[in-house]
C-alpha cells in the first residue's frame, strides 16, 4: 500500500538588518552561514551598513549566483581572502596580543604607530592616491549586474551625506561598488566616496542599519537584527582611544534605538486598538549577538583582519545563530523574541 509523505511546512520568511563594526563583520559571516544551511528559512530582504552591506551585497549577489550554498561560498571566499590581505599590512597582533585576548592590538607596533598617524593625519594626506584593497575584493567577487538585474531579496545598504547628513539608502537595482565602499567609508581612514557626484562617509552615522526599508517593502514581519555594537558595556573607558570608540558606538547605536523606540510605540498603539492591525505592521523583532564577547574587546580589534582571529568570531556567530533558531524558532512568524523595550528603550 503507498503511503503518502507528509506534507513540506511552507518555509519561514526573515528579514536580515546587518550592523556594520569592521573586523567584527566577521560574526555576521559566522550567523549568515549557519542560517543559510536551514532549508525551512528564506531570506526575503537584507539591509546593511559598512562591514554589513559588504555581508549583504554578498549574500545577495550568491542567492542570485547560485542559491543558499554559493551565497556561503561567496562570504567564505571573501573573509579569507580579506585575512590574506591582512597578512600583508602592519596592522598585527604582537605575541602578546595574541596571550592576552581575543583580537586586541594593544601592544602591536603597527597599530600603535597607526593610532596615532590617524589622531594627526587625514586621508588625504596618508592615502593620496585613495588605494582601498577592500574596494578591489568586492569588485572581484560581486557581479553588480547580475546583482541588479536578477530577482531575489530585497537588498538595501546605506551610506551618510557628507555635505547635509542625510542618510542615502540605495536598493538593489542602485548597488554598485562606490555604494558598497561609500557605506562603509570610515572618514578617518578613507576618503570620501563619490555617488552620482555626491560625497558619502560610514552609513553607520545616521543609520546602523536602518529598520524603515525593511518595513516600507511590506512583505513578512519578522526581522533579525544581527548586532555587532554592544548597548551595554562592563565599565567606564579610561584611556582616549577607549573613549572615542565608545563615542562612536553610542553614535552608531542611536538610530537603531530610535527606530526601536519607535517600533515599540506602534506596536503598543496596535496592541491597544488605537491603530488598525490590518493596516499597520505588526514588526516582529529578534536579534543574534554577542553583546559581552564583543563588548570586552577593545577598539583596535575592529580593525584585526587576523585570519585567527575572523575564525574565531565566525565560529562565535555561527554558535549564537545555533542557539538562537534552537530557542527561538518557534517565535519566527509568531511574536518578537527580542523585548525591545528592556534592549533598545
Amino acid at each position: 500500500m503507498n503511503q503518502t509523505a507528509p506534507p513540506v511546512p511552507p518555509r519561514k520568511r526573515i528579514k536580515l538588518a546587518l550592523q556594520g563594526g569592521g573586523a567584527h563583520g566577521a560574526f555576521t559571516w559566522g550567523v549568515l552561514d549557519r542560517l543559510l544551511q536551514d532549508d525551512r528559512l528564506e531570506v526575503e530582504g537584507i539591509v546593511g551598513t559598512s562591514a554589513g552591506a559588504m555581508n549583504t551585497v554578498l549574500l545577495a549577489d550568491g542567492l542570485a549566483e547560485g542559491g543558499p550554498q554559493q551565497a556561503r561560498a561567496t562570504l567564505r571566499r571573501f573573509w579569507e581572502r580579506t585575512g590574506k590581505l591582512a597578512a600583508a599590512s602592519p596592522l598585527q597582533p604582537s605575541p602578546l596580543d595574541r596571550m592576552r585576548r581575543p583580537g586586541t592590538m594593544a601592544t602591536s607596533p603597527g597599530w600603535m604607530v597607526s593610532d596615532l598617524m590617524l589622531r594627526v593625519f587625514s586621508p588625504y594626506q596618508l592615502n593620496p592616491a585613495n588605494n582601498n584593497p577592500l574596494r578591489d575584493l568586492v569588485e572581484e567577487l560581486v557581479d553588480f549586474e547580475r546583482l541588479r538585474t536578477t530577482e531575489g531579496p530585497a537588498a538595501f545598504v546605506c551610506a551618510t551625506n557628507v555635505l547635509n547628513g542625510r542618510l542615502r539608502v540605495f536598493e538593489r537595482r542602485e548597488l554598485s561598488a562606490a555604494a558598497v565602499m561609500a557605506s562603509a567609508c570610515l572618514p578617518q581612514l578613507f576618503q570620501a566616496v563619490e555617488v552620482e557626484g555626491e560625497p558619502y562617509w560610514d552609513g553607520g552615522y545616521s543609520g546602523n542599519p536602518p529598520i524603515f526599508p525593511l518595513i516600507y517593502m511590506g512583505g513578512c514581519a519578522d526581522i533579525i537584527i544581527v548586532q555587532l555594537n554592544p548597548i551595554n558595556i562592563p565599565a567606564v573607558p579610561r584611556d582616549m582611544r577607549g573613549i572615542m570608540d565608545r563615542i562612536n558606538t553610542l553614535a552608531f547605536n542611536s538610530s537603531l534605538m530610535r527606530e526601536m523606540r519607535m517600533i515599540r510605540f506602534v506596536t503598543e498603539l496596535i496592541d491597544r486598538g488605537d491603530l488598525d492591525g490590518a493596516r499597520y505592521m505588526r514588526v516582529l523583532v529578534h536579534t543574534i549577538d554577542a553583546e559581552a564577547e564583543l563588548g570586552a574587546m577593545d577598539a583596535s580589534s575592529k580593525l584585526n583582519a587576523d585570519p585567527a582571529f575572523l575564525r574565531h568570531l565566525f565560529a562565535l556567530g555561527t554558535a549564537r545563530a545555533e542557539a538562537f533558531l534552537a530557542r527561538h524558532w518557534e517565535d519566527i512568524g509568531e511574536r518578537s523574541s527580542t523585548d525591545v523595550a528592556a534592549k533598545f528603550c
